[in-house]
This record gives structure tokens, C-alpha cells and sequence, in this order.
């Protein structure tokens, strides 16, 4: 049964669980580190080093988020993820042995797993061109 009452507490439980979200803006995330140049020096500039696995998803999300048709909360998410990419210094350094992707990877693998619906098949057929081209 809906009584005037129960409206007051869904407005009241809604007021408060809007005010303990915080406001998105799309400069945050690392987006503001993003550039076509800075990406696309770094992932020629580190292909082989930075392999396959780190590139993939980063292409993907790149084509994806030049794409007219996704939302600007995606390209967001994208633009977070590939700013991070390029960043020279994160949360381990791209020139550690090993590890030194692994956080990058993660950071894509998160962000391809939110916005993977706006990821177009053309999208990934793009980023595999673009590795083979690399990867001859």
C-alpha cells in the first residue's frame, strides 16, 4: 500500500543517497592525462615491451571511445583508463620486470568490463589490424 508517508521517506532515502554520491566529472580518473599524441607515442614508442596483452584493450577502448555513437559516460571511463596507460608514473612502474604492465592491465580490464557493450565488433577488428601491423 502507498501512503503519502512512504512517498515522504523514498524522497527522504533518495535526497540522502544522492547527497553521499559524489558528482561525477569527467576531469577526474586520469582523463585530463589523456592525448591522442601521448598515447599513441607511448603505444608505439613500448609495443613490444608493453606486448600484446596490455595493447589490446587499450586499442579497443581507443577506437571505441573516438566513436561517435558512445555515450560520453564510456568515453569517460575510456579516457580514465587510457590516461592512466600513459601516465609515466603509476602504481608500478612500467619498467619493472615482469610486473611492470600489470597495473595497466588491470586498470583496462576494469574499464572494458564497464563499458564492453560499447564496444563495437569494428572496434576490435581495428585493434587487431593495428597489432598485427606492430607484432609482424
Amino acid at each position: 500500500m502507498h501512503t503519502k508517508k512512504n512517498s515522504e521517506h523514498i524522497e527522504q532515502f533518495m535526497g540522502e543517497a544522492a547527497s553521499d554520491t559524489p558528482e561525477f566529472e569527467p576531469e577526474e580518473q586520469h582523463a585530463e592525462n589523456f592525448s591522442d599524441e601521448k598515447f599513441w607515442d607511448k603505444a608505439t614508442r613500448y609495443a613490444k615491451k608493453a606486448g600484446e596483452k596490455a595493447l589490446s584493450p587499450a586499442l579497443k577502448m581507443y577506437y571505441a571511445a573516438q566513436d561517435a555513437d558512445t555515450p560520453l559516460w564510456a568515453k569517460t571511463t575510456m579516457y580514465s583508463a587510457l590516461g592512466y596507460f600513459i601516465l609515466p608514473v603509476d602504481a608500478i612502474p612500467d619498467i619493472t620486470p615482469l610486473a611492470g604492465y600489470s597495473d595497466d592491465i588491470g586498470i583496462m580490464a576494469g574499464a572494458i568490463g564497464v563499458v564492453a557493450a560499447h564496444i563495437k565488433d569494428e572496434h576490435t577488428e581495428k585493434a587487431i589490424a593495428t597489432l598485427k601491423n606492430w607484432f609482424k
